[in-house]
């Protein structure tokens, strides 16, 4: 369309943004707002196209891609959310930010229903306008791709995971034994793994074994091997873990559920390089580099005398902590891509592309108990139930779907025993970004219901009315 150009501003300089920043368009009919903002995001360093109406849009997204959009609501012809939703059915990807001058709590639920990510009124103050687009550009497959966050196995950019990542890096050509300490479910053996493959002993064995999933009988003859007639049902000789491990990696896992007389044996083992069958007086040479991993706090467990502290010293020599998923929940919208990529490349079946925004948010706001792999067996269940092509909110477990209120709640608020709402006064998170989600979930499951939304959030109406205020989420007032 003839009139796109006046507007189209940098749309012949190619490339993907200036100066690190984003593709942006900026889909409006109001003329004077469309310039002012098309040029306040050029001076943050994006590469900025302006459409006056929908049909401008779709033409300009055609011919180009893009790293953002901003949309009016209410527009001549084909309106702002139909747009969105328009998109949305062909399978675009793009992180959408919703303006609108009518701003009630119904407009930005109905917004975000339909696949916008993000919604703000007029009259927009210009810092709001530049951190939200920040924000959402971060969450762009360009900045943010799995690709770009990948590391052995692991995804995350995070400064938790980075520093992860640059630990890897500095000791996997050494052969220091290494300690890797985190939750149950943050991927400590896929850490152990990058160690072994990143080594000089990567064309030999890695060999984990799980210290906790063995009586300490078993795990004695597993480790250090056994030979015929050492104890009853030792029909043949057996070489133990640590000779299959030689010239490789072992990973004890679990290593903090070791018995101390079994602790005792592998101290022996560490500090003489060699290791003697069970029931055999002759000791074998062995070489193996050793990786650590526990979930428990080993320096309490030396405090309370369960834990060896001169196998501890051994262990320690260099530790990697990998954070818990609650901790590092920037990653993930990554973590959704990497696991429904894996489900995409297992199974015979269509999987969808990703997660609407309201159901992202919930999985944001989540607490995550069991880490990473708990986030994994979600989104394969919610996969199944899915019926478009985004996992909606309602496909996500029950426990899920309540962080839209546990969000919005302290850590260590407890939740009440029959599922419901939240007892007690209101307690806002730390982060203004999850309890933001927290407020959008809640006016979702209460249809938009501002009474009903703030009981579920346990505040009082007049307290969720300038929380509206202040997110964007104007409300109407009359």
């Amino acid at each position: 369309m003839s009139g796109a150009a006046p507007d189209a501003g940098a749309a012949g300089r190619g490339g993907g943004g200036l100066g690190g920043g984003g593709r942006i368009l900026v889909v409006d009919d109001d003329r004077t707002f469309r310039r002012s903002t098309a040029e306040l995001l050029r001076e943050e360093g994006h590469e900025v196209d302006a459409a006056a109406g929908a049909a401008e849009a779709g033409e300009l997204l055609e011919r180009r891609s893009y790293d953002l959009l901003l949309v009016d609501l209410r527009m001549p012809g084909l309106t702002g959310d139909r747009l969105v939703e328009v998109l949305r059915r062909r399978g675009e990807r793009i992180p959408i930010l919703m303006i609108s001058g009518y701003g009630t709590v119904e407009s930005a639920v109905d917004s975000l229903h339909v696949g916008a990510d993000d919604f703000l009124t007029k009259p927009v103050d210009p810092d709001e306008l530049v951190r939200r687009t920040a924000d959402l550009l971060r969450r762009r497959p360009s900045a943010g791709s799995v690709d770009g966050a990948r590391f052995a196995g692991m995804v995350g950019a995070s400064r938790g995971m980075r520093e992860v990542f640059a630990a890897i890096e500095k000791v996997a050509a050494t052969d220091t034994t290494v300690l890797v300490t985190g939750e149950t479910g943050t991927g400590k053996e896929l850490v152990a793994r990058a160690l072994h493959d990143r080594s000089e002993r990567a064309g030999g064995p890695f060999v984990p074994v799980n210290c906790a999933s063995l009586a300490e009988g078993l795990l004695e003859s597993e480790l250090f091997g056994h030979v015929r007639g050492a104890f009853t049902g030792a029909h043949a000789d057996k070489e133990g873990l640590f000779r299959a491990a030689h010239g490789g990696t072992l990973l004890l896992d679990e290593v903090g559920d070791m018995s101390l007389r079994l602790q005792q044996r592998l101290l022996r083992v560490l500090q003489e390089r060699e290791v003697a069958p069970v029931g055999e007086s002759r000791t074998i040479p062995v070489d193996v580099r050793v990786v650590a991993a526990t979930h428990r706090d080993l320096d309490a467990e030396v405090e309370a005398g369960r834990f060896r502290a001169d196998l501890f010293y051994r262990l320690d020599v260099f530790r990697i902590e990998v954070p818990p998923l609650r901790d590092r929940r920037t990653d993930v919208p990554l973590l959704v891509e990497a696991a429904l990529e894996r489900l995409r490349s297992r199974s015979g079946r269509a999987v969808p592309d990703g997660c609407s925004p309201l159901a992202l948010r919930l999985l944001e706001a989540y607490r995550w108990p069991g880490n990473v792999r708990e986030l994994f067996s979600v989104l394969e269940s919610a996969a199944i139930r899915a019926e478009g092509v985004r996992i909606e909110a309602h496909d996500l477990p029950e426990a899920v779907r309540r962080s839209g209120e546990g969000g919005a709640r302290s850590p260590g608020t407890r939740e009440s025993d029959g599922g419901g709402p939240p007892s007690g006064r209101y307690t806002a998170p730390g982060d203004e970004a999850e309890e933001r989600a927290a407020i959008v979930a809640a006016l979702d499951r209460a249809d938009g219901t501002r009474s009903e939304a703030a009981r579920l959030l346990g505040m009082s109406r007049t307290t969720l009315w300038r929380k509206l205020k202040a997110y964007g989420l104007d409300p109407d007032c009359a």
